[in-house]
């Protein structure tokens, strides 16, 4: 059973909820009165926040953290704008782990080049290598640096340590060049919602099975969008530290800002075993504290569970799946051909064979599948069975090598590999559609953090199409021992629960990862390959802009992976232009030249050349701009082009900053959107020098190859950004439309009106 609580509860003595409206029973339980101000401060998050929060106003937060994480798709693009804009060393640990791009096979030696950039730059100022296939991001983060009552910054969405007591957050790369700069992450104080945990899951049921079932209940009504979820009740208790960790990786499908459990005794074992007691501290809420809402969990109720393409949150029972087969899958099938758009076939219905659903492949792998318990329990289960011959797979990847060294030497390899599975690295690929892509039409059942459209490999434009459904290893494990066919882990609910403990040997770690934090050597020369590039030149922003829209996007919620194909075309991360090639090519691909014809008109501008040769419509725009009351002095020579993209709700998953930055490079100057799904891709925009407009109504008024004037834009900047007019110019009229902009820091305004957040820096240097 999931209970959510509607408005606010106190926790009091951490085992009874009272809801708000009830507050009275709180001195009846204490003997002192609900003190809501108070109460606030006596959670966990809160605690955690006011340690790291350099200003005084705990309302308005400017957060240092401890550590800082980025993996290959991210990290020479960080580095790159921090020496743009004048970094000497790292100031605190930065770890560099090449866990996405390990597979060369892609653009020749462009991914080993961006790995020896980083191993160089580890060298030259001071940071932490880890070299491919060693461990993926976070499970290092987890072994070697997550402890309580910590802050840690990643430039990848999945960045969470909560069950360590350790606030991560996951954002682009541009909040981690703030923190390399001495400057801070910025935010107001969140919400923090409660997640109750009771009873004990039982053995069948996995960490995925509770984190799908906790997506399916607060995604699409945004409960916990942007706030803190902090896991908290005797429930806790009943779960291993490893375990609590694939349930904790998966709260960034929540749209949530953070996470952070309670600690204890397993908690501590747990740092002890991976040799860092000292980072144990037992972490409790107060015996009153205040939450914004209440997520209530029964665990002994969860069953093994399937999130359908084409999101976590699409969630059902295995069992309920299985006996509403018909239904069920044709209702994804529909979703499938709105995703391809006539591009690939998908078809579901197709691999119901004598009423059971046969899958084509099994991955377990990642930050949430590749994790010691859950490869025990598949090794336990398949231990004497066979997968068999026919057209089912099974791939287990552990998530570090340290895990690989203890399962190895238990023997739990010997019976996946009897049994017909693939033992691989660990490695990030099958997360992202960098490895194991399924066969055209294949469904692949996945241990893994997304199942986003074409994240796990597939070209639509290509006719070409496949897709993931996400399960515990538990079931999948389940699934392979009957053939592939689909089967929840309660059929075999004896071969669970003998999971030893494990034993951390951080041997192949001393061996391998360059740890140069505080050994700067700043005569190091840095590893160029071919493809690195260094960011192009943005101009700051005019005072008036005209924006032409280059892409409307009607779906209910865009994906950062629809902004920027993740996958193969990330191996290009390093080249700024010849990643902007790929922008919207599997959502939109008239895109591209869209917005680069709309950025010639632009660099034509700033070097003085003749606009109307170039776009013959724009002396009739500005004709039109002219006849607007106080704009009878606009001049077209002064006032900025740029594109701009209308999505709903864009921004959906990862943190990569290419989502924005790829918008940015070949034109673009502004979104418009009636809301953005993450707090990280909003951050991105502004970091690139993006102005991030709402819009306040319908976007009935303009389509593509419309045009946008907006008046006035540099001056509200520093003034009032609940309403600024703007004109679509169409058909020798303008239509006014107003948009605005949510709350914006002081610097978040400095940095668009520089242009992005290298020019903004640049200036402070110069200052």
């Amino acid at each position: 059973m999931i209970k959510l609580y509607e408005g606010g509860v106190y926790l009091v003595n951490g085992t009874e909820i009272v809801p708000e409206a009830e507050a009275a029973r709180v001195r009846q339980l204490t003997g002192k009165d609900a003190d809501k101000t108070e109460a606030k401060k006596g959670t966990i998050a809160y605690g955690i926040l006011k340690a790291h929060n350099q200003s005084d106003d705990m309302d308005a937060l400017r957060i240092r953290f401890d550590a800082l994480t980025s993996h290959d798709i991210t990290y020479v693009g960080i580095i790159q704008t921090a020496r743009a804009s004048g970094m000497d060393t790292f100031p605190m640990p930065y770890v560099l782990t090449c866990c996405h791009n390990s597979l060369n096979a892609v653009g020749g030696t462009i991914n080993e080049d961006d790995h020896m950039f980083g191993l160089t730059a580890a060298k030259k100022y001071g940071g932490i290598f880890v070299p491919p296939h060693m461990a993926v991001i976070h499970q290092y983060m987890r072994e070697m640096h997550a402890g309580c009552g910590k802050m840690i910054l990643g430039s990848d969405s999945h960045t969470r340590y909560g069950a360590l007591g350790t606030m991560a957050v996951g954002e682009g790369g541009g909040e981690l060049d703030k923190q390399i700069l001495g400057d801070t992450w910025d935010s107001a104080y969140p919400g923090v919602v409660a997640v109750y945990l009771t009873g004990r899951p039982a053995p069948f049921v996995g960490p995925h099975d509770i984190a799908i079932a906790i997506c399916g209940a607060v995604y699409k009504n945004g409960y916990v969008k942007n706030k803190v979820m902090e896991f908290v009740g005797p429930g806790v208790a009943s779960m291993t530290t490893d375990y609590r960790n694939g349930v904790d990786v998966m709260t960034t499908e929540t749209t949530c800002l953070s996470s952070v459990w309670r600690t204890d005794e397993d908690t501590k074992a747990y740092l002890e075993d991976h040799g860092r007691g000292e980072d144990f501290r037992e972490l409790n809420p107060a015996d009153i504290a205040y939450y914004d809402g209440c997520v209530y969990i029964d665990l002994s109720s969860i069953r093994p569970m399937i999130a359908l393409p084409f999101h976590p949150s699409n969630a059902y029972t295995i069992d309920e799946l299985n006996a509403n087969l018909t239904d069920i899958l044709r209702e994804t099938e529909k979703a499938a051909e709105k995703i391809s758009q006539g591009r690939a076939p998908y078809t579901l219905l197709d691999k119901v064979r004598d009423g059971k659903l046969q899958v084509q492949q099994g991955i377990i792998a990642g930050c949430a599948g590749g994790l010691y318990t859950n490869i025990v329990e598949t090794a336990n289960l398949l231990r004497g069975k066979s997968i068999g011959p026919g057209e089912f797979t099974l791939s287990v990847y552990p998530s570090s090598m340290p895990l690989y060294q203890d399962l190895a030497a238990k023997g739990y390899f010997t019976d996946l590999i009897a049994a017909g599975s693939v033992i691989k690295t660990a490695f990030c690929g099958p997360c992202f559609g960098a490895g194991d892509t399924p066969n055209h039409n294949g469904l692949s059942i996945r241990h893994t953090t997304r199942n986003f459209p074409n994240r796990e490999g597939s070209k639509p434009g290509q006719g070409q199409m496949s897709a993931v459904a996400l399960m515990d290893a538990r079931s999948i494990a389940a699934s392979a021992a009957c053939g592939g066919i689909l089967t929840s882990a309660e059929l075999f609910a004896d071969a669970f629960g003998d999971v030893p403990a494990h034993t951390f040997d951080d041997s192949s770690y001393k061996a391998r990862v360059y740890q140069g934090f505080g050994k700067a050597d700043l005569s190091c020369g840095l590893f160029y390959g071919p493809n690195i590039k260094d960011w192009p030149e943005r101009a700051p922003l005019s005072e008036n802009i005209l924006l032409k829209v280059c892409s409307k996007i009607l779906d209910e919620v865009t994906t950062t992976d629809e902004l920027i194909p993740s996958g193969e075309t990330s191996a290009y991360r390093s080249n700024p232009l010849g990643l902007a090639e790929f922008t919207l090519s599997r959502r939109d691909p008239g895109y591209v030249g869209r917005t680069k014809a709309v950025d010639a008109l632009e660099k034509a501008r700033e070097q003085g050349e003749d606009l109307a040769a170039l776009a013959p419509e724009l002396p009739g725009i500005f004709e039109v701009i002219r006849s607007l009351p106080g704009q009878e002095d606009v001049r077209m020579e002064e006032t900025e082009i740029g594109s701009v993209l209308y999505a709903n709700r864009p921004g959906d998953g990862s943190a990569r900053e290419q989502a924005a930055s790829c918008q940015r490079v070949i034109g673009g100057l502004a979104n418009i959107t009636q809301d953005y799904a993450t707090k990280r891709y909003r951050s991105n925009v502004m970091n690139w020098g993006m102005i991030p407009f709402h819009l306040k109504g319908e976007p009935d008024a303009f389509e593509v190859g419309d045009y946008i004037y907006v008046p006035g834009i540099l001056s509200a900047m520093d003034g009032d950004l609940s309403d600024i007019p703007a004109y679509v110019i169409r058909d020798g009229r303008a239509e006014e439309i107003h948009l605005y902009c949510r709350e914006m820091t002081a610097n978040e305004r400095e940095i668009v009106k520089a242009g992005c957040l290298i020019n903004f820096n640049r200036n402070a240097k110069k200052k």
